[in-house]
């Protein structure tokens, strides 16, 4: 049986039922393309999912600062035509990633350019509801809510279905794991079918971070001109803190850090910790915005980062795979679960098509593609880590010089525009980390970090201009 793609191709139709577990962002984004593979597609949550943007027991995290990278946004937009509009008209804010988001690391602010770029500021529920909507409305697409898995069915080579708690199974010719960073659970349901388990990568960075909402007047801007705000700490501080214009004129101010670096939750702990941070917007905001609630702010831990190696296992069953943190869970510091999430919803749907069919062969080959998706946001992510001496776990090879490279990166972005835009393309997903190896780039970066005020040696300079 084949069915007509958008694009006047034939796309022929795998199995009749695919089973989702997880209805989260991952979740979400891999039924969409699995509704293109087969003729059903249910997605099981154990959560009783809320009716509009609202936060939920499943996402701890949800409470706090989420960034949808650049690269995610336009891989979202493939999947669901028309939903950064759709977003917009939600409430989410826009904003050029080169002008609007003020970068403090290294000890100074990186260079303000025009970017061209539009990218969303907006909280994560409001992202998952409109995602979740567009994926409930679709034909084939059943969300089924307070729905927990507990196990696999499966014959020999290959995962038939689900096993459901309080009992009954659910039979399906696919099933993907989207269960979050919950997912490893799944490695005894594939030990109990014969499989081995896959190797897994823990790189420990004891990160905590609380949020507070703040009133934004209309039209207010950070110090600095900006809608959004990151810093992360240099030479040895382990502090972290972001701010976000989002919907319904608030701010979202997220404090926190690694090794114990956490935030306060009390309103008076939670000011001190930001007054203390060597960013003037952070201290700006929190001590001249009004709190939209004075009391306990959301706290949220994370102990470890985990990468679940599937690419290196020499047995895979056929009709089973994991995606999203189920797979690799990011320390979320960095802001790139979501986008990765979407690149391998891609990359899942792509391998399904190219095999024409849920075998073992195609598994690996998904897991291929996924590796290489995950490889450079790890790298980037685990070596920012390991900066710290307290970070424990597997270290990529080459961190050290990686490392050192990238501080002189980052200086040089203090100073240098050219060099702050690949930058940002790195960052964002829109481009690999050797773009910042390159010759231009790498002669670029050298002389321009000697000049980073961040040194304390640069000649004084004149009032901050922007590039365009």
């Amino acid at each position: 049986m084949d069915e007509e793609d958008e694009e006047g191709g034939n796309m022929a139709v795998l199995g009749r039922h695919a089973v989702v577990i997880g209805g989260s962002m991952s979740g979400l984004m891999a039924a969409r393309v699995l509704t293109d593979h087969f003729s059903t597609v249910t997605v099981l949550d154990r959560d009783s999912l809320p009716d509009g943007p609202c936060s939920r027991r499943g996402v701890p995290h949800a409470e706090h600062g989420h960034a949808l990278l650049l690269g995610g946004k336009r891989k979202l937009e493939e999947l669901f035509p028309g939903i950064g509009a759709e977003l917009l008209s939600g409430g989410a804010v826009p904003f050029d990633p080169g002008l609007d988001l003020l970068m403090h690391q290294m000890g100074a602010m990186r260079q303000r350019f025009r970017s061209g770029d539009q990218g969303l500021s907006l909280t994560r529920a409001l992202l998952e509801d409109t995602v979740r909507t567009r994926v409930a409305a679709l034909p084939t697409v059943e969300i089924r809510d307070r729905t927990a898995v507990c196990g696999l069915t499966g014959t020999s080579g290959r995962v038939t279905g689900v096993e459901l708690e309080g009992g009954g199974t659910l039979s399906a010719d696919f099933v993907v794991n989207a269960s979050g960073r919950g997912g490893a659970g799944a490695d005894n349901w594939l030990r109990t079918l014969g499989y081995p388990a896959p190797e897994t990568d823990v790189v420990k960075v004891d990160v905590g971070y609380t949020t507070r909402l703040f009133h934004r007047r209309p039209g207010e801007r950070l110090v600095g001109e900006g809608l959004l705000h990151l810093m992360a700490g240099a030479n040895g501080d382990k502090r972290a803190a972001a701010v976000f214009a989002v919907e319904g004129d608030r701010w979202m101010v997220t404090l926190g850090g690694w090794h114990r670096a956490h935030a306060p939750t009390d309103p008076a702990g939670f000011s001190e910790f930001a007054a203390g941070l060597p960013s003037q917007a952070v201290r700006d905001i929190v001590h001249r915005a009004r709190p939209i609630d004075d009391g306990e702010a959301k706290k949220f831990t994370f102990p470890a980062a985990r990468r679940r190696r599937f690419e290196r296992l020499r047995v895979l069953p056929s009709g089973f795979v994991a995606v999203g943190d189920a797979l690799c869970s990011f320390n979320p510091l960095y802001g790139q679960g979501m986008t990765v999430a979407a690149l391998e919803a891609v990359a899942l749907g792509r391998a399904l098509g190219l095999a024409g069919g849920t075998s073992s062969a195609m598994a690996r080959s998904y897991y291929s593609s996924a590796a290489g998706i995950i490889d450079a946001p790890w790298q980037m992510a685990v070596g920012g880590d390991f900066s710290h001496p307290q970070t424990t776990g597997p270290k990529p090879r080459g961190t050290k010089l990686l490392n050192w490279y990238t501080g002189r990166v980052l200086l040089a972005s203090h100073v240098s525009v050219p060099v702050n835009r690949v930058l940002m393309d790195v960052q964002q997903l829109l481009a690999p980390p050797t773009a910042v190896l390159r010759p231009t780039t790498a002669v670029r970066t050298l002389f321009a970090a000697r000049r980073s005020p961040a040194l304390g040696t640069a000649h004084p300079r004149r009032k901050a201009t922007l590039h365009v």
